[in-house]
């Protein structure tokens, strides 16, 4: 039994009007450093926290009963992962079409996998997941916080946000050419890099011609209407040279050809570096892959180490990605550290993990940097951030401590 006079030591401990079985979502934070990715960096500085959301942002020190007390070397705002790569795997692509831009893969998502709690250990409290590379036009991406209620639903915070889709040889993977009868729905086309790219093309162009002619309107040409007006952001994965070249070419072509205005962000283009002033000119974002050790990545590509300062430097909107690896050493934190020794500064590579990802995603007036207004998503440093020797000590999402410093500490 529990003594009368601990029962009453535990109830005074909750604040009034939060019941006794409700997270506590009220916290005073201390810092060395306060790393804002505003472009301002605060000494000595305090975050208070108040129901879910940043209420003060300032230097000095304040106290209060009715919050708790966390005391850290430094705050950065909770890292955005714009290609986090968590899916249900085939349950999150339809396989009987190429062309499937109805496909929600907020519908196939495990809200308890065990791959969230990864991330938020990493300090990654926002992301972007997809259907599966696996179709031309896989559908629509989601993007969602990595901790909260226990509904995929529930932790969205923009759903629809992107149309995923691919270029390159993955998604003509498995296909093969029907010679005769067809032996199943694998028989199809694209079985080429050509073929994918004229798959693209022929969704584009046959979703602009259902404006005057409803017979050449397919499931989900709206979907696809809405990302040639650039009201839906177009992601596609395009690890090498060429397909970055289709990728871009192809949008300027429907932007010429069809009065499109189309908003394209390329996923894992290791190989941006080649193709400066191609990106420059059509204005895309550049989601990059994880930094492989050896300099290969996906599909043969190579990947310098010094590509995202290079992109940063000619005025390419960049993101750094962990691709939701369970590989440590691809972790979003490490990659920032990597940008920084390929020469990217640090205030630049924070904001390639917090604000330029949220920009890109349509969420930056919720997450991405630490101001007053925005979720309370934070990372909580034992030192300056991404340096080798720091690590991730607390992570508060919606308010919610998920990774508590004082139990580092102990």
């Amino acid at each position: 039994m529990i003594p009368i006079h601990a029962l009453a030591l535990a109830l005074a401990l909750v604040p009034a009007g939060r019941r006794e079985d409700e997270p506590q979502r009220r916290w005073t934070i201390y810092a060395d450093e306060i790393h804002t990715s505003t472009g301002r960096t605060l000494a000595n500085g305090m975050v208070f926290v108040n129901n879910g959301k940043i209420s003060l942002v300032s230097t000095g020190r304040e106290e209060s009963p009715e919050r708790e007390l966390l005391k850290v070397r430094a705050v950065t705002a909770g890292l955005v992962d714009a290609s986090v790569r968590i899916d249900a795997e085939l349950q999150s692509v339809e396989q009987s079409s190429e062309i499937s831009p109805s496909v929600r893969v907020a519908d196939s998502l495990d809200p308890f996998s065990i791959e969230w709690d990864r991330q938020v250990r990493s300090g990654v409290t926002t992301v972007l997941a997809n259907p599966l590379d696996l179709d031309v036009v896989g559908g629509l991406g989601v993007v969602l916080k990595t901790a909260g209620p226990e509904s995929i639903e529930a932790r969205t915070v923009r759903a629809d946000a992107v149309l995923r889709g691919a270029m390159g040889s993955q998604p003509s993977y498995g296909n093969h050419p029907a010679f005769g009868r067809p032996t199943d729905f694998f028989s199809r086309r694209p079985t080429t890099r050509m073929g994918v790219e004229w798959e693209w093309r022929k969704a584009f162009y046959d979703a602009a011609a259902s404006r005057k002619d409803s017979e050449r309107a397919y499931p989900g040409s709206d979907l696809v209407l809405r990302a040639l007006d650039g009201d839906l952001t177009i992601a596609i994965q395009a690890w090498t040279t060429q397909d970055i070249r289709t990728a871009v070419f192809l949008k300027e072509e429907v932007e010429r050809e069809l009065g499109g205005h189309p908003r394209v962000l390329l996923d894992a283009a290791a190989e941006a570096w080649k193709e400066p002033d191609l990106l420059v000119r059509s204005k895309v974002g550049v989601v990059l892959p994880p930094f492989p050790s050896n300099g290969r990545t996906g599909e043969g590509s190579f990947m310098a180490w010094n590509v995202a300062r290079m992109l940063h430097d000619r005025g390419v909107p960049i993101a750094l990605s962990s691709h939701g690896s369970a590989n440590p050493e691809d972790r979003l934190p490490l990659q920032a550290g990597y940008a920084m020794r390929g020469g990217l500064d640090f205030e630049s590579a924070l904001e390639a993990v917090t604000i330029s990802p949220a920009r890109m995603l349509g969420v930056e007036d919720r997450v991405g940097t630490v101001e007053v207004g925005k979720d309370a998503d934070l990372v909580l440093w034992n030192g300056p951030p991404f340096e080798p020797g720091s690590r991730i000590v607390g992570v508060l999402v919606d308010g919610v401590l998920k990774v508590d410093p004082r139990e580092q500490a102990e």
